[in-house]
């Protein structure tokens, strides 16, 4: 491969751009970072499995009250 002598270097403004790529990539990388942290300490991962597990329960939930209260009011009485 044959090195071309005159060929000119580039302009420093693209390395400021590289420069300025790699602190915002690290920038948001502090911020997941600080997000994870924040999650694990708020106990999001507390408890992996009991929501797979709920969802196999044959326990179903009756709910008394099917009609809206909105409905309800609007009823005429006999």
């Amino acid at each position: 491969m044959a090195i071309n002598r005159w060929a000119s270097p580039p302009p420093p403004e693209a390395m400021n751009v590289l420069v300025i790529l790699i602190l915002a990539s690290l920038g948001l990388a502090v911020c997941f970072l600080g997000a994870f942290i924040w999650a694990v300490r708020g106990g999001q991962f507390e408890d992996t499995c009991t929501p797979s597990l709920r969802m196999l329960t044959d326990e179903a939930e009756v709910t008394p009250n099917l009609v809206p209260t909105a409905i309800q009011t609007n009823r005429k009485q006999p």
